[in-house]
């Protein structure tokens, strides 16, 4: 299963039905769950340790050191969960001894060609980055997230689950859950209805979230008295987005 011109460190703990591709390179403190498929021309660096039946493509590089000029060759990680695709030309980057160490990347995500996951980012599980979508430092991506194509985030900025990020969008501050976001730099565009309706949320549901985006987008209410306002709804989501908000530190998108 691994081609006879990778080239593999003796540290490398990698199990037994790995595929990996021709002149891949896999470091010393890598560590690389059943059914994973690595293609050609991929290099793994460590500490890295990468789940089950993930799908990495040729030319992506795993696991090297951060691009950060504080980092002075301290032992930071890299954690990837199970069954996520890494299409061609991806960089994933581990952490800083700064934040939390550790770069990490859940379950069941899409990373389209060209991708940039840069240290100590924290992505949930079942988010989708088109391609060139790039993260900075220190971001946080929740459940369900779409990054389209060419759009970024800037550092120690949080999107918030089943949100969607349009093209050529520049985050530099929080995007709330369940909303749409777009332009250079992103405003809030309405409901990310048809992402919450595929997913299965109720009428009910949709309808209250409807409700509160108005409440803190349209009525002119400062945050206060929008959290005030949303507080009287008894909708579970709505609570979510209250506390994504009351615990936002780069405040939100307005």
């Amino acid at each position: 299963m691994i081609d006879k011109t990778a080239i593999i460190d003796v540290s490398a703990n990698i199990a037994n039905d790995v595929y990996i591709g021709p002149y891949s390179v896999i470091g010393p403190e890598v560590e690389i769950g059943e059914g994973t498929w690595i293609g050609p021309h991929v290099v793994i660096q460590g500490p890295t340790k990468i789940g089950r039946e993930n799908k990495i493509f040729q030319f992506s590089s795993i696991g090297e050191m951060p691009q950060d000029l504080k980092f002075q060759g301290e032992k930071t990680f890299l954690e990837i969960g199970d069954r996520n695709i890494i299409r061609e030309f991806c960089t994933v980057n581990r952490g800083t001894i700064q934040d939390k160490t550790t770069t990490r990347i859940g379950h069941d995500n899409l990373f389209m060609a060209y991708v940039h996951i840069a240290h100590d980012c924290q992505i949930g599980n079942h988010a989708i980055f088109a391609n060139n979508a790039s993260l900075a430092g220190h971001v946080v991506i929740e459940d369900y997230v779409t990054l389209s194509g060419f759009s970024g985030v800037f550092q120690f900025c949080r999107v918030g689950a089943h949100s969607f990020v349009a093209t050529n969008s520049v985050i530099i501050k929080d995007v709330p859950p369940f909303i749409k976001v777009s332009g250079y730099y992103a405003k809030p565009f309405g409901l990310n209805t048809i992402g919450l309706q595929r997913r299965g949320f109720t009428e009910e549901a949709i309808m209250l979230l409807r409700r509160a985006y108005k409440v803190i987008y349209r009525n002119g209410l400062t945050i206060a008295k929008a959290i005030e306002e949303l507080r009287k709804m008894e909708c579970i989501e709505v609570q979510q987005l209250i506390q994504f908000i009351e615990t936002s530190h780069s405040g939100i998108t307005r």
